[in-house]
Order: structure tokens, then C-alpha cells, then sequence
């Protein structure tokens, strides 16, 4: 039985070796991880690409499984959960399973809040909730707000509603809280004007940062919804609050993606992404190595 080091983890939609012509988005993922491989080749470690939900999959054939683009995970949690616990059990996570859990539901901002993290104001409304849009806004004084679930991704069920629209959009939210919990933020202005920073975070230590812009006339910074990357360089306040993002989550990260924008002037977390973030090495090649070097030193604590 072939044994690698690292597995990199996908999922079934971007398993091929080679893109379509004109496929850009598998030709990104290809290319990032391609970036990775060949670092981690150079530090003696092997690795594949594989699809996290394959059943053939022995996964003590690893020394470890590396999240990189398991972007379904949250269409199919049941799967993933009972999937986490089989493949924890056979070899060792990165990151670790506990902070898979841990992040992969947004009541985790209300962590970080606590452990004195500025992150945007949250209200959560629980699944089965009868707590209306409108007293939340009531509530709280926000005049927009932008609603999503708690356990979500590529902006699913992402919607920006204001005082009018509120009673308006009441059923579509009834409907959502039947089946799971939401979360309610005052709406952003900072992304329309200026777009949302993402700074990448190595081993606790800042790497490189992006600025996601969403298209024209919408608030949506995913490519997907027509948002652009741009390169961007943080200011020393932002790369300190990454650093702090990152240093409060417990045990340390081998590498995550902090998401922030300006809350009314301040700087605040937007999301904390510790799964399967882009992290667009391609805007940076670097950063690869730094990657490389954080998931030897992750072997190295935890050989067994």
C-alpha cells in the first residue's frame, strides 16, 4: 500500500490533475497546490490530492491530512462530522480536528469577542427561533443588516436587509431558522467603499494579505458573485490583529485566513477562515514555503 506524508484535501468536484481549457477556478486550485507540493517536496515531504468523502480512502496511508479546498463540507455537515471523527481517529489533521469544530460554526466570533478580539457585533438566532428581524434591529439600532447562516460558505443564504425590507423578508427568514441557526451583523459600508482585507497567518506569523472588492452594485466579496482580488499591502494594525485573531484561538493554528474590515472607523474580524481558506499563494509564491516549513514543523510535534 502506497504511503504519502501529506494528503491535501478536496473535494470530488476539483480531484482532476489538469483543467479544462478556460477553467480558471480548477486551474487556480491546481496551481496553488501545485505551489505547495513543490515546497513541500523540497523539505523531503510526499503528498496527494484526494477527495475527503472517498470511501476507499485509508487514511492511516497518511501521515497527515492537510485542509485545502473541501468546499462542500458545510452542504453535507452530518457527512463531514462522522467523516472528521473516522479520519482523526486513523491519522492527524491539519488543522486540528478541535479547531475544525470549533470554526466551522460562527457563534465561534462570540469566542473570540470574549477573549477580547474585536470582531463585527453579531446577534445569533438560534434554530426554531421566533425572534423577528425587526426587533432585532430595534435592538440593537442597526438601521442594515446582512443575514446568514451560522454554518455556511460562497455566501449561501447571504442577504442584506434593511429596516423597510425587515417584515418584508420575515418569512424567508422563519424558513431558514426551521432548519438552522443564523447570524445578524450591522451591514458593512467599508466593503462597498473600499472591499474586505484577508490577511493570511503562518504558524502564528503574518505572510501576505489580499483586498476582495465586490462587483459593482453588489456587497458580496466571492468570486463567484463577481467580486475581484487584488493585491494589497496591511497596515501594522492590521497584520497586529491578525497575529492577535490567530493567537487566541486555541491550540495555535498551523494556518488560517483572517477576514477584517473597518467598523465604523475601527478595525474589527469579519471571519476567521481555519478550514479550507483560499489563501492565494498565487499573489504571493513565498508564502508556499512558509506554509511548507509550518506543516513539517506540525509533523515534528506530533510524531508518534
Amino acid at each position: 500500500m502506497q504511503t504519502f506524508d501529506v494528503a491535501l484535501l478536496t473535494d470530488r468536484r476539483y480531484t482532476a490533475s489538469t483543467a479544462a481549457v478556460g477553467d480558471r477556478y480548477l486551474d487556480n486550485i491546481l496551481g496553488e497546490d501545485r505551489l505547495l507540493q513543490e515546497s513541500l517536496a523540497r523539505r523531503g515531504l510526499t503528498s496527494q490530492r484526494v477527495d475527503w468523502a472517498d470511501p476507499a480512502i485509508e487514511w492511516s496511508r497518511f501521515r497527515c491530512g492537510l485542509f485545502r479546498t473541501t468546499w462542500d463540507y458545510f452542504e453535507r455537515s452530518a457527512e463531514f462530522t462522522a467523516w472528521l471523527r473516522r479520519a482523526e481517529s486513523e491519522t492527524r489533521l491539519c488543522n486540528c480536528g478541535s479547531t475544525v469544530r470549533w470554526n466551522s460554526d460562527k457563534h465561534y466570533l462570540a469566542d473570540l469577542a470574549a477573549r477580547g478580539v474585536p470582531v463585527v457585533p453579531s446577534r445569533f438566532l438560534e434554530r426554531g427561533s421566533p425572534q423577528t428581524l425587526v426587533g432585532v434591529l430595534a435592538e440593537t439600532g442597526w438601521d442594515e443588516s446582512v443575514i446568514k447562516p451560522c454554518v455556511s460558505g460562497a455566501a449561501r443564504h447571504t442577504y442584506r436587509v434593511n429596516r423597510r425590507t425587515a417584515a418584508e423578508f420575515q418569512p424567508r427568514l422563519s424558513s431558514l431558522l426551521a432548519g438552522e441557526a443564523m447570524i445578524v451583523q450591522p451591514f458593512q459600508s467599508d466593503i462597498i467603499r473600499t472591499g474586505e482585507d484577508s490577511l493570511m497567518v503562518f504558524g502564528g506569523r503574518y505572510s501576505h494579505a489580499v483586498r476582495k472588492v465586490p462587483k459593482r452594485g453588489d456587497f458580496r466579496v466571492q468570486d463567484d458573485h463577481g467580486g475581484t482580488v487584488h493585491e494589497y499591502c496591511p497596515t501594522r494594525d492590521q497584520i497586529a490583529l491578525a497575529e492577535q485573531a490567530v493567537a487566541d484561538c486555541h491550540p495555535l493554528p498551523v494556518y488560517g485566513r483572517v477576514d477584517m474590515v473597518r467598523d465604523g472607523g475601527r478595525l474589527a474580524v469579519m471571519e476567521l477562515e481555519l478550514i479550507e481558506p483560499e489563501l492565494w499563494l498565487r499573489y504571493h509564491p513565498p508564502a508556499a514555503e512558509r506554509f511548507a516549513e509550518c506543516v513539517v514543523a506540525f509533523l515534528q510535534r506530533n510524531l508518534t
